[in-house]
């Protein structure tokens, strides 16, 4: 068991959870808690080594963590609450290799929805992005940032695992534009000032639908490149939604509009 805070294993796991540079550096990164865990196992994430407090730690038969032939790490509490990232954590952290992913590698379906983030930084609308785009079933979501680090533990955590269940690619918008084309999938971007509503759009086809940071918005090669762009009716005093708000609510019309063809 380890229960020296000094210890260099330790150390390293500190700076895997606080600096991006090392996670980019080193390919690898830190899972937390049991659901997280479970998840990313299940989407087949290689988990090489588990830290593991058994005063803390308790089984979860719905997010259960497999260990066998993982690398299994003993800690007490005092070092475990020094690596945890998070309060209240549930004693178990895991130690995975980052898995390379690029836009040839994504398969499509045969009527592709893709969710496209340009310059979303902020982890924790970036992880409730995700989320929506699992629950959506989108077919990869590609983000078009070298700044923005999906293995960033608040991305994790606030995704609630779906950083792992969904296909996730970062590239940049030049990269993503000719992959577009080259597929044959139209453009949808979310500009405030469009003179498009959303919910008046054909989505029951090949679609990528852009969403750009609320304080910036998208760039225009995206607005160049769009088919339509589109918006949400705004009826109050305020001018805009939070991204993964204004992102669930174009994202499920979309579904929506699939749905109801399907059953034609």
């Amino acid at each position: 068991m380890i229960t020296n805070l000094q210890n260099p294993g330790i150390k390293n796991i500190v700076k895997l959870q606080e600096k991006s540079s090392v996670r980019k550096k080193k390919k690898k990164f830190v899972i937390e808690g049991r659901r997280e865990l479970s998840i990313a196992q299940q989407c087949g994430v290689d988990i090489f080594e588990i830290y593991l407090c058994e005063d803390i730690y308790t089984d979860d038969i719905f997010y259960p963590v497999k260990t066998d032939n993982i690398k299994k790490i003993p800690v007490n509490t005092d070092v475990y609450n020094k690596i945890a990232y998070r309060d209240n954590s549930e004693g178990i952290i895991g130690i995975a290799n980052m898995k390379e992913a690029c836009l040839s590698k994504i398969e499509l379906s045969s009527l592709p929805l893709i969710l496209i983030i340009e310059n979303v930084e902020k982890p924790g609308n970036l992880g409730a992005i995700l989320r929506t785009a699992d629950a959506a079933g989108v077919d990869a979501v590609i983000v078009c940032s070298q700044q923005t680090d999906i293995y960033n533990p608040n991305v994790i955590r606030s995704s609630m695992g779906a950083v792992f269940s969904n296909r996730v690619v970062t590239c940049t918008g030049e990269e993503t534009i000719k992959w577009l084309n080259d597929n044959f999938i139209s453009v949808f971007s979310a500009v405030p000032d469009s003179g498009t509503f959303y919910y008046d759009i054909d989505y029951v086809q090949p679609a990528a639908i852009v969403f750009g940071a609320e304080s910036k918005g998208l760039s225009q090669n995206w607005v160049n490149a769009s088919k339509q762009t589109v918006k949400i009716p705004m009826t109050g005093k305020t001018d805009s939604l939070n991204v993964s708000v204004s992102t669930a609510i174009i994202l499920y019309e979309a579904v929506r509009q699939r749905q109801i063809n399907s059953c034609q």
